[in-house]
């Protein structure tokens, strides 16, 4: 009989009370895990610090959880999250080794646990107001999407020919103590720059971010950057992603026991570029606010509206030398 995935978009089903991966009604109040685990939250002191929500109020890192099967936890996700732990704590190139497909799961699985702690937020506003919880079309459609591809983990749901993500990864010269974490859930896409690297995923752009940066990936290549490098690269990525016109659409093939996911193409029947044009006013703005620990205003960005200001090429176009970027790491 062929593998049913679990659709709690189609039932709108945020309750706690059921399993976020399988749906399954759980046991106890008790099954339940940290969105952000517990080994990042250690290395960071993190527990206590202020997450920021989308409708503006703040929880802190532990608060956010995601209902979970504790037979499902230990048989599919704590064998992953010890794996990632091992490889994040030991830094960049063991993280490097690592299948991206993992990283996919474990990222994706992180920004679902944001997404399905904002609807529940979302939920309960609008109940508050005597409103039905309404939430955009496109919106579910890609979260629907991500949360098939997160049963990769725990079912025979193979990804057929492709790769639904693009994944960034270059090594980062970054203050030990600095945790830089940015997730933007409309568009999908997650950052983190830890230890000795950083890491940027588009989740359902079916690696179109990835070729749209291809000769800016070629051009750093295997160089370590300062910290405002990779938030500069960061920013583009952001701002591409923002840009990116396409709704992905998937076939779903079941084959005996297992599914296959099969990709439609992405030009479908448009003739439009896959990008939307790229504006270097707003892109200065994307920067300034990545910037922000370096304190550059958008003047100073955008003095040149033609080329804004840049630490990874220089006039020329060549990569510029972390070691030669005289700013606080």
């Amino acid at each position: 009989m062929p593998v049913k995935p679990y659709e709690p978009f189609k039932s709108a089903n945020f309750s706690n009370k059921y399993c976020f991966l399988t749906g399954q009604l759980l046991n106890s109040p008790e099954e339940i895990i940290q969105v952000f685990p517990q080994w990042l939250m250690s290395l960071y002191g993190l527990e206590e610090k202020p997450f920021k929500m989308l409708d503006e109020s703040m929880a802190t890192y532990k608060d956010i959880k995601l209902p979970c099967s504790a037979a499902v936890n230990e048989t599919y996700l704590e064998p992953l999250e010890k794996e990632i732990a091992q490889a994040f704590t030991t830094g960049y190139e063991a993280v490097k080794a690592i299948d991206e497909l993992k990283i996919f799961q474990w990222a994706g699985k992180l920004l679902y646990g944001i997404i399905f702690n904002e609807i529940q937020a979302g939920i309960r506003q609008q109940h508050a107001q005597g409103e039905e919880f309404n939430i955009s079309q496109s919106i579910i459609h890609k979260f629907s999407n991500l949360h098939l591809m997160l049963q990769t983990l725990n079912l025979p749901v193979f990804l057929e020919d492709f790769t639904p993500y693009s994944i960034f990864l270059f090594k980062v010269e970054n203050n030990e103590q600095e945790f830089g974490y940015r997730d933007e859930i409309n568009t999908l896409t997650f950052s983190l720059r830890i230890k000795d690297f950083g890491m940027i995923v588009c989740f359902q752009d079916n690696g179109a971010n990835k070729q749209f940066h291809k000769e800016i990936v070629e051009k750093i290549g295997d160089n370590t950057l300062h910290p405002i490098q990779f938030e500069e690269f960061s920013g583009r990525v952001f701002y591409s992603a923002y840009l990116f016109n396409r709704l992905p659409e998937y076939t779903l093939l079941p084959v005996n026991e297992a599914l296959y996911i099969e990709a439609e193409p992405l030009r479908g029947m448009s003739s439009k570029p896959l990008f939307d044009h790229w504006q270097n006013k707003v892109y200065a703005q994307v920067l300034e606010n990545f910037w922000k620990n370096w304190g550059f205003l958008l003047l100073e960005i955008i003095k040149n509206p033609e080329e804004p200001m840049s630490f990874l090429f220089d006039a020329e176009g060549k990569f510029i030398n972390a070691a030669t970027i005289a700013l606080p790491r």
